[in-house]
């Protein structure tokens, strides 16, 4: 059964979330911090990161891994949940002080906290934290030849 959280969104790069950091060092926070956000398998103690910092042309933007392989140019089924996911975490980061949101209406429709999980610094050893997009890294494939 298809909820409305299910629908596909129609996606624009205008669409992305732009923020400003409080000071230049915070950039790496963000990104240590959001490895630590997303959706996580408990049985396997595997947190699926959701969303990732983008730093393009002197701005910084909160996107969902699926907006990055649009940007790629990739299909990419971006669902209205997936959006709303992206905005309760950026809620999250401005709550903590660690981002400001540029337009703040844009983030209104957020999912509820208990579609995301949060992993403490302290715990993050005992997780596995999976990326599945990573900005900047190109997949090398080596071949042995026989």
């Amino acid at each position: 059964m298809t909820t409305a959280t299910d629908i596909e969104v129609t996606w624009d790069p205008h669409d992305m979330v732009e923020v400003t950091l409080s000071e230049p060092d915070d950039f790496l926070k963000v990104r240590e911090t959001l490895t630590r956000i997303g959706v996580a398998s408990r049985k396997e103690k595997k947190l699926y990161q959701s969303c990732h910092i983008l730093h393009k042309q002197g701005r910084y933007y909160i996107v969902h891994f699926k907006e990055l392989f649009a940007l790629d140019g990739k299909r990419a089924n971006l669902t209205l949940n997936d959006v709303q996911r992206r905005n309760r975490i950026t809620q999250i980061l401005v709550d903590w002080e660690l981002i400001a949101v540029v337009k703040p209406e844009v983030i209104v429709d957020v999912s509820p906290l208990n579609q995301i999980k949060v992993i403490a610094y302290k715990e993050k050893s005992e997780w596995t934290l999976e990326a599945k997009y990573n900005i900047g890294k190109k997949k090398v494939v080596t071949t042995t030849e026989s």
